[in-house]
């Protein structure tokens, strides 16, 4: 344990990813296979299931240390994190002068996950307290904060994915995209299955129904694009779904989201069209809500009712049929293709579907979509290309070298995404509350009103993002300044500023009080030169729902 303790320390207090990267590393090469996996899996974020809720370690430490409620309060709002104001709060006991017991918290990372960390979780009461503050006792500050963490289901730590495989490949010397396919699928925390993960290369892999990582693209830069000719790229729309793998090998038919998600029972009739594909075929693509017969596909809304179902109705199925876009072929005939460039690629997808669509039945067959693939003559073309993307209601375009191979995770230079300026409407702050972690004593998540057609502003959005440390500090001064009513720690401010949003999308919504509902939205920039008076009102919203149609 005090070697992840460690981990986690040094991890946490450095910025850089060459230093993240070495200490990654280093834990991995010293640790036993049963600690690392564990340690894995916590660092990839496959393990912060809640044993114990902050609000009950709240509880005991308060039970234990006297402290008053309002005082853990005033602290929580300094601190962001329930874990580690407790952690502080215990160590400023009067008796925590007593010296930690030579050897304690030296119990493997495994034995505190497997046993020790459950066992008290499964006790309740005075029972469960008494355990606690024993264990709370028994631990140096960094592992009581660990512990803490573990126990709450609050872990987290700043490194990628993609960091800790490179870690971990460095470690085992192994390839890294090879290491990344193994650990798709998910992890099971075990000596064994760490031994497998980092087997050598010629140990064979058991592939089964285990999907490809995902090969991302990065936001376009045109500066890259300038010295190549725009004949030696393919462009297809940015369809609006979720991305997903269909696989159909001898071991059986599976969909995995880009999460790394099974999500075979949400979409039935996606399985049914991979058992239809020849045994040994993965393909890459979008899963998307597109009606028999239809020109373009519908909107996201239609995706987000199959989301999450375990089981969706008939009804359900018929009245938001899924279809598979596929954009690429990983793996034909049992043989891993990405090696290949995306030309030839495209050319063996292409023949895989047209024989495919031979032998296919016609409820099944416009099920399994290929893109319509765009030329460019010049770059001049490019931005007008993309300017119809919500006629088809796409986000935008995809370009993709003729020449890549399909690589794992965001490699720059060979796929980019070149999306639709957002939709923007200006916004009159209404609400704030305090951020967490670093952020807790500033003001940082904020709702924003649209005026209604009596005069009154209607709240329309909430957005965390897009303002700069300097503005979120000003911004923090002027809530504080400006609050007319608290309402827990949610505080109502003079209706004064004014701020442009930007949003991806905007549908019809019986939840919001408004009548919207947007996508990814965030402040594009705060309109010190727009009185509150000049905001937005619903109409302008429904003017913009009204021109996506």
């Amino acid at each position: 344990m005090q070697a992840f303790a460690t981990l986690f320390c040094e991890l946490d207090a450095t910025g850089s990813t060459s230093a993240k990267l070495e200490a990654l590393e280093s834990y991995f090469r010293q640790s036993p296979p049963a600690d690392a996996a564990w340690a894995l899996a916590l660092l990839l974020g496959k393990r912060r299931r809640r044993l114990i809720t902050g609000r009950r370690l709240r509880e005991i430490c308060l039970a234990a240390t006297g402290l008053p409620e309002w005082l853990f309060e005033a602290c929580h709002a300094q601190v962001g994190d329930s874990a580690e104001t407790v952690a502080l709060l215990w160590q400023q006991r009067p008796q925590a002068v007593t010296p930690v017991a030579h050897g304690a918290g030296q119990e493997p990372l495994a034995d505190w996950m497997a046993e020790r960390l459950p066992a008290l979780a499964a006790l309740e009461g005075d029972e469960q307290a008494a355990a606690v503050q024993a264990c709370w006792r028994s631990l140096p500050p960094d592992q009581l904060l660990l512990v803490n963490k573990l126990l709450s289901g609050g872990f987290r730590v700043g490194v990628s994915t993609g960091l800790v495989t490179r870690a971990l490949a460095r470690s085992a010397a192994l390839d890294e995209a090879l290491l990344a396919h193994r650990l798709m699928g998910g992890l099971t925390p075990s000596a064994e299955s760490f031994q497998r993960l980092t087997a050598p290369a010629d140990h064979g892999d058991d592939l089964a129904a285990r999907p490809y990582p995902f090969f991302l693209a990065s936001p376009l830069e045109a500066a890259q694009l300038e010295h190549t000719p725009a004949q030696r790229w393919q462009v297809e729309w940015k369809w609006d779904g979720i991305r997903g793998q269909l696989i159909h090998r001898a071991g059986g038919c599976s969909l995995w989201s880009r999460g790394e998600e099974l999500i075979n029972e949400a979409f039935p009739e996606l399985i049914a069209l991979a058992e239809a594909l020849p045994e040994g075929t993965a393909l890459d693509g979008e899963v998307i809500v597109w009606e028999s017969g239809a020109q373009q596909p519908e909107p996201f809304a239609s995706l987000q009712r199959r989301l999450g179902r375990k089981a969706p109705s008939r009804a359900l199925q018929k009245e938001c049929p899924a279809a598979f876009v596929a954009y690429d072929l990983l793996e034909h005939e049992g043989i891993d293709q990405r090696e290949q460039p995306l030309q030839a690629r495209r050319r063996q997808l292409e023949k895989l579907h047209q024989q495919w669509l031979s032998n296919a039945a016609a409820p099944i067959a416009e099920r399994l979509r290929l893109p319509a693939i765009q030329r460019l003559e010049s770059w001049q073309e490019l931005d007008g290309l993309r300017d119809q993307a919500r006629d088809h209601r796409a986000e935008g375009l995809m370009l993709k070298a003729l020449d890549s191979p399909y690589l794992v995770g965001r490699k720059r230079g060979f796929w980019w995404k070149h999306k639709l300026e957002p939709l923007r409407l200006d916004a009159v702050l209404l609400y704030a509350q305090a951020g967490s972690g670093k952020r807790a004593n500033l003001y940082t998540d904020y709702s924003f009103g649209l005026w209604n057609g009596e005069g009154e502003l209607v709240t329309f959005a909430k957005a965390y993002s897009g303002l700069d440390n300097g503005e979120i500090r000003e911004l923090d001064r002027w809530i504080r300044a400006h609050t007319t009513e608290r309402f827990g720690p949610v505080r109502a401010v003079e209706p004064l500023q004014v701020f442009e949003l930007a949003f991806e999308g905007i549908q019809p919504s019986k939840r919001h009080k408004c009548g919207f509902a947007v996508r990814f939205p965030r402040i594009s920039r705060w309109r010190t030169d727009k009185p509150a008076s000049e905001a937005d009102s619903l109409a302008s919203a429904r003017a913009l729902m009204d021109e996506q149609r």
